[in-house]
């Protein structure tokens, strides 16, 4: 442990959980990262991983701007989270850990409705000073490929992008073990106080202990509270049920490069279609979205996605479908996720996240830092 620095451990080795891990070492903190799910092998390997991995099932695009709101918790979370990864991929790829990223996202209107929400969305934010740009259906008919129809009018976010969050991962990974940072794969399995910090048991038979523990491991976080606050006194029963969301995505491919002239993401009735010009000569397209409750798939959903509702353009019928993956992000039960709290004295929850992990692990990150440093101890 540094001298200045506190005893941390992440439990849950997602975005939000190596986010955390990474930016407290950064601050000289001396974290271990507890996830079962990583295999030494696969720490520096973009994309690879458990295939019901949430982090690793997004397609890492960052909506902030083009939020729905312009003010409370959740706004200024995003706001926050934005501003976070422009730094923090910056520090990365100086540090010889880039992470690939292209700006833009430009929301898509199919209906009269929607086409008055993205007008009156474009001029709320514009008039908070935000790039927001209203474009017309003759406008988005220029586009190649074509897009999905019908297409009434769009909103172009030039500061909202998206990034690979396969690289995103392996990058954080990468540069905390540079920095000193511990990843361990093992799960916890229990909590309890132990001489002012935490005692973390161990499913292997083992156990840590540290001066604080920080709980990012999905729904696994709520059954660990739950089974802590049953057992110890002082730790809040919550409610901190979380539930799993399943989202589903396919890589696709065509016979020749996709002339992708597309102003970044496009977002369509709630699916993003994310170009990949760096994957196969430019001929590789992502396709995906977070529509059911539960942990199965349901082969009709997929079948919907693939095909948009039958609004799919004839080009992207014919593309073939490479990779296909899923994941379950967790989604907190009658509370507005995030859910960023302190459940007792030295123990931290940062979950239920929902569609939003990728692009709110830095804030959440930067507000666990804030509580640790606010009221450290040592152990």
């Amino acid at each position: 442990m540094t001298p200045s620095g506190t005893s941390v451990i992440v439990v849950g080795g997602g975005i939000v959980g190596l986010a955390c891990a990474w930016f407290l070492q950064c601050r000289g903190h001396a974290v271990l990262l507890l996830d079962p799910a990583r295999a030494a092998a696969t720490a520096d390997a973009p994309g690879e991983g458990p295939e019901r991995s949430g982090s690793l099932a997004a397609l890492g695009v960052l909506m902030a701007d083009s939020f729905h709101r312009d003010r409370g918790r959740a706004w200024d979370l995003r706001q926050r989270s934005l501003e976070l990864w422009s730094q923090w991929r910056q520090e990365l790829d100086r540090r010889g850990h880039p992470i690939p990223y292209r700006s833009g996202v430009l929301l898509l209107a199919a209906g009269g409705d929607e086409e008055e929400r993205l007008g009156a969305l474009g001029a709320r934010k514009r008039a908070l000073g935000l790039p927001l740009e209203p474009w017309d259906r003759r406008r988005l008919e220029q586009l190649e490929p074509g897009l999905p129809q019908p297409c009434l009018a769009g909103l172009h976010s030039g500061r909202d992008g998206q990034l690979d969050p396969g690289s995103a991962l392996a990058a954080l990974a990468a540069d905390g073990r540079e920095r000193g940072l511990t990843l361990r794969a093992e799960a916890a399995v229990a909590l309890r106080p132990d001489g002012g910090g935490w005692r973390v048991d161990l499913a292997g038979g083992g156990a840590e202990r540290a001066a604080w523990v920080v709980l990012a491991a999905g729904t696994a976080s709520g059954a660990l509270l739950e089974a802590a606050a049953g057992v110890t006194a002082g730790v809040d029963s919550g409610p901190w049920e979380l539930e799993p969301v399943l989202g589903q995505a396919l890589e696709l491919e065509l016979d020749a490069p996709l002339p992708v002239h597309w102003p970044g993401v496009v977002v369509w009735r709630g699916v993003n279609l994310v170009p990949r010009p760096d994957l196969e000569g430019g001929r590789r397209l992502w396709l995906g979205a977070t529509l059911e409750p539960g942990r199965e798939a349901d082969p009709d959903q997929l079948r919907e996605l693939r095909d948009l509702g039958g609004a799919a353009p004839e080009w992207l019928r014919q593309a073939r479908v490479v990779r296909r993956w899923q994941g379950l992000r967790p989604r907190p039960v009658g509370r507005p996720a995030p859910l960023l709290e302190q459940p007792a004295p030295g123990l931290l929850l940062a979950g239920g996240h929902y569609r939003n992990g990728i692009l709110l692990a830095p804030a959440s990150a930067a507000w666990v830092a804030g509580q640790i440093e606010a009221r450290p101890t040592d152990a």
